[in-house]
């Protein structure tokens, strides 16, 4: 049976949450729990986040553009030169537009935009989960 696009279910997946915001990463940690999905790890920074991805290897990466000592465009080059076949969307402020555009340019699967709908985030990662990448959308 093919899944439809809107589903709320995906398969388990394991998740790497990296923002220098603890509500930003509690909240969209919320939205992953709710898809099926486990945070398996959190970092405060791009420096934690590159050292977690080495060391967990998750399924997703939800990583803030803006964070201290590495910004997530960097950590996100780390990153794909690790794995490129990485999957990281990038959460980020509207006003960060071109720091998200660099993202998407580097390899990013798809942004989130804050502040966001949890339903939109939600079909967001269901739709890099399953392999779909939003960027050319």
């Amino acid at each position: 049976m093919e899944q439809s696009p809107v589903d709320n279910e995906v398969s388990a997946f394991r998740c790497l949450v990296a923002d220098d915001s603890e509500f930003a990463r509690k909240n969209i940690g919320k939205i992953i729990a709710s898809l099926g999905g486990t945070i398996i790890g959190e970092a405060n920074n791009g420096d934690e986040a590159v050292i977690l991805y080495d060391t967990l290897r998750p399924d997703l990466v939800l990583m803030d553009v803006t964070m201290p000592e590495l910004d997530g465009v960097s950590a996100l080059r780390m990153i794909l030169a690790m794995d490129e076949a990485a999957k990281v969307i990038i959460v980020s402020a509207m006003g960060h537009k071109e720091m998200i555009w660099k993202a998407l340019c580097v390899g990013a699967k798809h942004y989130i935009t804050k502040p966001y709908a949890p339903d939109y985030a939600g079909m967001i990662i269901q739709s890099v989960i399953r392999g779909n990448s939003g960027r050319a959308a």
